[in-house]
């Protein structure tokens, strides 16, 4: 009898001993996890803030370069890329001079027009469209013949109505009546509210803009941004593409939109888009950054 006890009393030790092993084993493998979660984690956030920080010099770098004094090596701005290593990450920097850009509170209409009518919108629907943001930004409250005002505005169920003064961003587009967010999404490469001009510049206009101009397909785009991005001499003319208009390299503006993408050799990268205006500021920097948008990714 005490013998029988005696075996089952060390059989129950056993079983505890065992349990407690497992669970000693489960205790350090989660910790084990935890640990390197944490160190992965850990990882990423260091990768993540490397090439942020290298994406900015690639920004930095675009300055220094359209501030070289020598025309023969300045970068051209026409939204070509130009690429470096950096630190062991490439790094590629597309600058567009906005000068090449639909101003939208200069622009003339056909050019407005156009723009909405190389998305293929019906050309009387675009013409609306334009006659909307012409109302949204003239100080007046006659409304256009397809405009909107204020009263229209609230009775379409809006919360604000028509701003009546220039634009100070693009993104305020989307604020305007009958302009939805895929239609500002895909014309929003072509649009500024930096260049203070009526007409763009073929000599940095992106496709979109170039698909404004009446007449202009997507195939003669294509094909003028290709011999366009052939030419290194900033003296060299440009190829003809439109009556009516014209552009030069030296004939820029001091406002760029700037993309700069630093990629690891994890291919993990960050990308920044600013738009940034030449001349110092009182922190002695020789540029200003009136636009940032930054994403990174892995």
């Amino acid at each position: 009898m005490m013998c029988t006890m005696r075996h089952q009393q060390q059989g129950i030790a056993l079983v505890l001993v065992l349990w407690v092993a497992l669970l000693m084993t489960v205790i350090a493998g989660s910790f084990a996890l935890s640990a390197r979660t944490e160190s992965l984690q850990s990882r990423i956030l260091f990768n993540e803030t490397k090439a942020r920080f290298l994406a900015e010099a690639g920004l930095n770098r675009a300055v220094f370069e359209l501030r070289n004094p020598d025309p023969e090596t300045r970068w051209i701005a026409d939204g070509r890329g130009h690429l470096f290593e950096l630190d062991g990450a490439q790094i590629e920097v597309k600058i567009t001079d906005e000068s090449g850009k639909i101003d939208l509170n200069q622009a003339s209409e056909e050019l407005l027009v156009g723009l909405f009518a190389s998305l293929g919108i019906d050309y009387d629907e675009a013409i609306g469209m334009v006659d909307k943001i012409l109302d949204w930004k003239d100080a007046d409250e006659e409304i256009r013949l397809d405009g909107a005002e204020d009263d229209d505005y609230f009775s379409a169920g809006y919360s604000h109505g028509a701003k009546d003064a220039p634009f100070d961003t693009v993104p305020e587009l989307i604020q305007v009546m009958g302009i939805d967010y895929e239609t500002y999404r895909k014309i929003e490469p072509a649009l500024t509210v930096y260049s203070g001009r009526k007409n763009v510049n073929l000599a940095f206009a992106p496709r979109e803009v170039l698909m404004a101009i009446d007449g202009v397909t997507g195939e003669m785009a294509d094909m003028f941004i290709e011999d366009r991005q052939a030419i290194e001499d900033v003296n060299a003319a440009l190829p003809i593409l439109a009556e009516g208009y014209s552009g030069q390299f030296r004939g820029g503006g001091t406002t760029f939109s700037i993309v700069s993408k630093a990629t690891l050799p994890n291919n993990q990268y960050a990308e920044i888009d600013a738009t940034i205006r030449m001349g110092g500021n009182l922190q002695g920097r020789p540029f200003r950054v009136v636009r940032w948008r930054d994403n990174e990714h892995k």
